[in-house]
């Protein structure tokens, strides 16, 4: 069975940071793009960063360097660091597992990550 777990969320003030952890059992780790997406409410799920298994990243755009995505193969886990946080971030936080191979997509539960004063 597939699992995605996140932790790591919470509430924060305007300028703070957040490191968002996803721990990942029931697939084979190494063989999986890993993302962290994030849906406020009204919006639509939106891309925030993600990792190959060979370490290269992508992020969305109004990351702008304030976010940094990483992945532990040997704990089977994704992290995001998310530094200089605005109440724009304000959202839940989904993990996501694409298979690079199988095609498959799974997500986690989400965390939710409030910023504000």
């Amino acid at each position: 069975q597939v699992q995605l777990v996140e932790s790591g969320g919470g509430l924060v003030q305007p300028g703070g940071s957040l490191r968002l952890s996803c721990a990942a059992s029931g697939i084979p780790f190494r063989l999986h793009r890993m993302g962290w997406y994030r849906q406020a409410p009204g919006n639509q799920r939106e891309l925030v960063a993600d990792i190959t298994s060979g370490g290269s990243t992508n992020y969305g755009d109004f990351v702008k360097g304030r976010f940094t995505i990483s992945r532990d193969d040997a704990k089977n886990t994704v992290y995001l660091q998310m530094n200089s946080l605005k109440p724009e971030d304000t959202a839940v936080y989904f993990c996501n597992a694409l298979g690079i191979i199988s095609g498959r997509q799974n997500w986690g539960q989400g965390t939710q990550v409030t910023v504000s004063s």
